[in-house]
Protein backbone atom coordinates (compact mmCIF):
# COMPACT_ATOMS: atom_id res chain seq x y z
CA UNK A 1 0.00 0.00 0.00
CA UNK A 2 2.71 2.25 1.20
CA UNK A 3 4.84 1.55 -2.02
CA UNK A 4 1.50 2.23 -4.27
CA UNK A 5 1.42 5.43 -2.72
CA UNK A 6 5.16 6.65 -3.69
CA UNK A 7 4.46 4.89 -6.97
CA UNK A 8 1.64 7.33 -7.54
CA UNK A 9 2.77 10.55 -5.74
CA UNK A 10 6.35 10.36 -8.13
CA UNK A 11 3.71 10.45 -10.72
CA UNK A 12 2.31 13.18 -10.16
CA UNK A 13 5.56 15.38 -9.28
CA UNK A 14 6.78 14.83 -13.34
CA UNK A 15 5.62 15.21 -16.46
CA UNK A 16 3.14 13.59 -18.77
CA UNK A 17 2.54 10.43 -19.76
CA UNK A 18 4.55 9.83 -23.64
CA UNK A 19 2.80 8.30 -26.10
CA UNK A 20 4.29 8.02 -29.55
CA UNK A 21 1.13 6.89 -31.36
CA UNK A 22 -0.16 9.13 -34.38
CA UNK A 23 -3.13 10.99 -34.86
CA UNK A 24 -4.80 8.98 -37.81
CA UNK A 25 -1.22 8.72 -39.57
CA UNK A 26 -1.39 12.48 -40.47
CA UNK A 27 1.21 13.65 -37.30
CA UNK A 28 4.31 15.03 -38.97
CA UNK A 29 6.47 13.48 -36.22
CA UNK A 30 10.08 11.50 -35.92
CA UNK A 31 9.70 8.14 -34.86
CA UNK A 32 11.62 5.10 -34.23
CA UNK A 33 11.39 4.38 -37.64
CA UNK A 34 14.22 6.48 -38.36
CA UNK A 35 16.43 5.54 -36.07
CA UNK A 36 19.69 7.23 -36.88
CA UNK A 37 20.54 10.89 -35.65
CA UNK A 38 21.48 11.98 -38.69
CA UNK A 39 18.24 11.27 -40.55
CA UNK A 40 16.54 12.65 -37.68
CA UNK A 41 18.57 16.14 -38.03
CA UNK A 42 17.85 15.65 -41.59
CA UNK A 43 14.37 15.07 -41.15
CA UNK A 44 14.35 17.96 -38.35
CA UNK A 45 16.45 20.52 -40.85
CA UNK A 46 13.64 19.73 -43.90
CA UNK A 47 10.36 20.61 -40.96
CA UNK A 48 11.83 23.46 -39.70
CA UNK A 49 12.62 24.91 -43.41
CA UNK A 50 9.08 23.99 -44.29
CA UNK A 51 8.16 26.32 -41.76
CA UNK A 52 8.38 29.80 -44.41
CA UNK A 53 10.49 30.93 -46.52
CA UNK A 54 12.55 33.08 -44.15
CA UNK A 55 14.04 30.46 -42.65
CA UNK A 56 18.14 30.95 -43.48
CA UNK A 57 18.98 26.48 -44.14
CA UNK A 58 22.23 27.09 -42.10
CA UNK A 59 19.91 28.30 -38.78
CA UNK A 60 17.71 24.94 -39.60
CA UNK A 61 21.18 22.61 -39.53
CA UNK A 62 22.65 24.17 -37.05
CA UNK A 63 19.08 24.25 -34.78
CA UNK A 64 18.41 20.48 -35.64
CA UNK A 65 21.91 19.43 -34.59
CA UNK A 66 21.30 20.86 -31.07
CA UNK A 67 18.22 19.43 -30.82
CA UNK A 68 18.87 16.12 -31.78
CA UNK A 69 22.46 15.56 -30.31
CA UNK A 70 22.56 17.90 -26.95
CA UNK A 71 19.85 16.06 -25.46
CA UNK A 72 21.80 12.81 -26.29
CA UNK A 73 24.88 14.49 -24.03
CA UNK A 74 22.58 15.66 -21.46
CA UNK A 75 20.96 12.22 -21.11
CA UNK A 76 24.73 10.94 -20.10
CA UNK A 77 25.43 13.21 -18.12
CA UNK A 78 22.15 12.85 -15.82
CA UNK A 79 22.41 8.98 -15.95
CA UNK A 80 18.95 8.58 -17.43
CA UNK A 81 19.01 5.15 -17.78
CA UNK A 82 15.03 4.23 -17.38
CA UNK A 83 11.78 5.20 -19.14
CA UNK A 84 10.54 8.74 -18.69
CA UNK A 85 8.41 8.62 -15.52
CA UNK A 86 10.78 6.28 -14.11
CA UNK A 87 13.44 8.69 -14.67
CA UNK A 88 11.06 11.16 -12.71
CA UNK A 89 10.70 9.38 -10.14
CA UNK A 90 14.13 9.12 -9.65
CA UNK A 91 15.20 12.47 -9.92
CA UNK A 92 12.19 13.74 -7.47
CA UNK A 93 13.73 11.17 -4.96
CA UNK A 94 16.93 12.66 -5.31
CA UNK A 95 18.66 9.93 -6.99
CA UNK A 96 19.04 11.62 -9.99
CA UNK A 97 20.35 14.88 -10.85
CA UNK A 98 17.63 16.29 -13.69
CA UNK A 99 15.76 14.59 -16.55
CA UNK A 100 12.08 16.25 -15.76
CA UNK A 101 10.45 17.84 -18.80
CA UNK A 102 11.13 21.19 -17.93
CA UNK A 103 14.99 20.38 -17.11
CA UNK A 104 15.13 19.23 -20.91
CA UNK A 105 13.01 22.62 -21.94
CA UNK A 106 15.02 24.64 -19.77
CA UNK A 107 18.59 23.43 -21.28
CA UNK A 108 17.26 23.08 -25.12
CA UNK A 109 15.69 26.96 -24.62
CA UNK A 110 19.15 27.95 -23.54
CA UNK A 111 21.36 26.00 -25.78
CA UNK A 112 19.22 27.31 -29.22
CA UNK A 113 19.60 31.15 -27.37
CA UNK A 114 23.34 31.06 -27.56
CA UNK A 115 22.80 30.57 -31.14
CA UNK A 116 21.23 34.02 -31.62
CA UNK A 117 19.07 32.63 -34.52
CA UNK A 118 18.01 35.73 -36.57
CA UNK A 119 15.40 33.64 -38.90
CA UNK A 120 13.75 31.30 -35.17
CA UNK A 121 11.99 32.94 -32.26
CA UNK A 122 11.77 30.45 -29.44
CA UNK A 123 8.56 29.69 -27.44
CA UNK A 124 7.95 27.67 -24.42
CA UNK A 125 4.85 25.99 -23.68
CA UNK A 126 3.42 24.22 -20.97
CA UNK A 127 0.06 21.07 -21.66
CA UNK A 128 -2.07 19.85 -19.27
CA UNK A 129 -2.08 22.85 -16.65
CA UNK A 130 -5.63 23.00 -16.38
CA UNK A 131 -6.96 19.48 -15.65
CA UNK A 132 -5.96 16.24 -13.82
CA UNK A 133 -3.36 15.00 -16.38
CA UNK A 134 0.24 15.41 -15.54
CA UNK A 135 1.63 18.74 -16.65
CA UNK A 136 4.39 18.76 -19.23
CA UNK A 137 6.99 21.51 -20.67
CA UNK A 138 8.27 21.77 -23.83
CA UNK A 139 10.09 24.27 -26.29
CA UNK A 140 8.58 25.37 -29.70
CA UNK A 141 10.45 26.87 -32.91
CA UNK A 142 8.74 28.88 -35.25
CA UNK A 143 9.79 30.99 -37.85
CA UNK A 144 10.83 34.95 -37.04
CA UNK A 145 7.73 36.64 -35.89
CA UNK A 146 5.43 33.90 -36.63
CA UNK A 147 2.88 32.72 -33.67
CA UNK A 148 3.34 29.38 -31.78
CA UNK A 149 0.63 27.40 -33.34
CA UNK A 150 2.64 27.44 -36.20
CA UNK A 151 5.95 25.89 -34.90
CA UNK A 152 7.81 22.52 -34.21
CA UNK A 153 7.41 20.93 -30.66
CA UNK A 154 11.70 19.54 -29.53
CA UNK A 155 10.46 17.16 -26.85
CA UNK A 156 13.86 15.09 -25.59
CA UNK A 157 11.43 13.82 -22.89
CA UNK A 158 8.98 11.56 -24.48
CA UNK A 159 10.42 9.09 -25.83
CA UNK A 160 13.26 8.82 -23.20
CA UNK A 161 16.78 8.88 -22.75
CA UNK A 162 17.43 12.44 -24.50
CA UNK A 163 15.99 11.00 -28.07
CA UNK A 164 14.33 14.19 -30.06
CA UNK A 165 10.40 13.64 -30.34
CA UNK A 166 9.37 16.71 -32.61
CA UNK A 167 5.95 17.29 -34.61
CA UNK A 168 3.78 20.11 -35.59
CA UNK A 169 2.45 22.02 -32.25
CA UNK A 170 -1.35 21.68 -33.63
CA UNK A 171 -0.43 18.15 -35.37
CA UNK A 172 0.69 16.86 -31.68
CA UNK A 173 -1.67 13.40 -30.97
CA UNK A 174 -0.47 14.01 -27.00
CA UNK A 175 -0.73 17.52 -25.63
CA UNK A 176 -2.66 20.59 -26.93
CA UNK A 177 0.17 23.55 -26.21
CA UNK A 178 -0.51 26.59 -24.57
CA UNK A 179 2.16 29.80 -23.84
CA UNK A 180 3.89 29.25 -20.63
CA UNK A 181 3.44 32.87 -19.94
CA UNK A 182 -0.43 32.43 -20.16
CA UNK A 183 -0.65 29.55 -18.07
CA UNK A 184 1.61 31.55 -15.01
CA UNK A 185 -0.98 33.88 -15.42
CA UNK A 186 -3.68 31.50 -15.09
CA UNK A 187 -1.91 29.72 -12.39
CA UNK A 188 -1.46 33.43 -10.10
CA UNK A 189 -4.44 34.20 -10.64
CA UNK A 190 -6.01 30.71 -9.08
CA UNK A 191 -3.72 30.67 -6.38
CA UNK A 192 -4.99 35.01 -5.70
CA UNK A 193 -8.65 33.46 -5.72
CA UNK A 194 -7.94 30.50 -3.62
CA UNK A 195 -6.31 32.69 -0.69
CA UNK A 196 -9.20 34.87 -1.26
CA UNK A 197 -11.56 32.83 -0.50
CA UNK A 198 -9.62 31.40 2.46
CA UNK A 199 -9.72 34.79 4.07
CA UNK A 200 -13.21 35.31 3.57
CA UNK A 201 -13.98 32.40 5.43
Amino acid sequence: MVWALCLGLGLLAGCGMPEDKLANGEARAFTATQNTEEAKVMALTQALMDLGPGVDPAEARRAARIAVMEPLVWAREWNVTDPPLLHNMKVNNGQRPRGLCKDWADDLERAMRAERFRTFDLHRAIANSRNIRLEHSTLILTAKGAPMETGIVLDPWRQGLGRLYFVGVTEDPRYVWEPRQQVFAWKRDWKARARAETAAQ
